[in-house]
């Protein structure tokens, strides 16, 4: 019989038997997280709250979110105008998205490694990470010291971090491309450029179709916070006056609503979109 290790998890699943045995790094993991959510749930009991009258800070609250979703009305501003701050919104969101994807395009192209050299690919994968560790509104403030807060500086920030999201989506779809196809291409004497317009566009194109729509769908969140963030306007900058400037709750609310409307279109288009393309493949 063979002896059972002292330190393992074993689990069953779909019927089979599966034995992990516990190292060093894992158990400083399971630790860390431990110890992470301990002290994510006593940490509320342990801050000093000052002289707060809870029944009157609930009740507070309670009758702002009635104002806010029960109560939605457009005061300061018309509902042609907020259509007109969502078409703006829109629009930077987009112009950051198509362009950022033509760029990704080329760049996941170097950057797969079924495809590129593996020093070039390394080097893009590498600063492409860099890029995606930083979140997007600094970015978007970094490049508002050059190109100064508005529309300019939150269109350049959004395409920067999206060029390093969609190249890295890019290129794990080309490199799930069957790699005999790729070999076969090159052994018949085909160049680089047809290999990509034969092989790779054909085979990776509702990939790519899907990954650029849901990063606009990101941008269209992000194109809402930097109206406030880098007044570039849009109904991120409508939303930020009405909740600080003049503090029209029923008014944020209204705003609230046309955003949420206008996200599940998108997410409504984005799935007919996905069906077309799976049906065509």
């Amino acid at each position: 019989m063979h002896s059972v290790p002292s330190l393992t998890d074993v689990t069953v699943k779909k019927g089979r038997i599966l034995i992990k045995k516990r190292t060093r790094a894992t158990m400083v993991m399971q630790f860390t997280l431990w110890s992470l959510a301990i002290f994510t749930m006593i940490s509320p009991f342990l801050l000093d709250y000052g002289k707060i009258d809870w029944q009157t800070a609930l009740t507070m609250t309670l009758g702002n979110l009635k104002m806010m979703f029960l109560q939605p009305a457009f005061n300061q501003i018309t509902f042609g105008t907020a259509i007109l701050q969502i078409g703006m919104t829109i629009a930077l969101a987009l112009l950051a998205t198509l362009l950022s994807a033509v760029i990704s395009f080329f760049l996941a192209i170097l950057s797969a490694k079924n495809l590129a050299p593996s020093k070039v690919a390394t080097m893009i994968i590498a600063f492409n990470s860099f890029i995606r560790a930083v979140p997007t509104v600094l970015w978007v403030l970094i490049l508002a010291i050059v190109a100064g807060l508005g529309a300019v500086a939150c269109v350049l920030g959004m395409m920067l971090h999206s060029i390093a999201y969609l190249t890295k989506a890019y290129a794990e779809s080309f490199e799930e491309i069957e790699e005999g196809t790729i070999e076969a291409l090159r052994a018949s004497g085909s160049n680089w450029w047809h290999i990509i317009r034969a092989v790779v566009l054909p085979q990776s194109s509702s990939f790519l179709v899907s990954w650029t729509f849901l990063r606009f769908e990101t941008n269209f969140d992000v194109a809402i916070a930097m109206g406030a963030a880098a007044a570039a306007g849009g109904i991120g900058f409508e939303l930020f006056m009405a909740s600080s400037f003049y503090y029209d709750l029923h008014e944020v609310g209204a705003i609230t609503y046309c955003a949420l409307i206008v996200a599940l279109m998108l997410e409504f288009i984005s799935v007919r979109i996905k069906r077309k393309l799976m049906m065509h493949s």
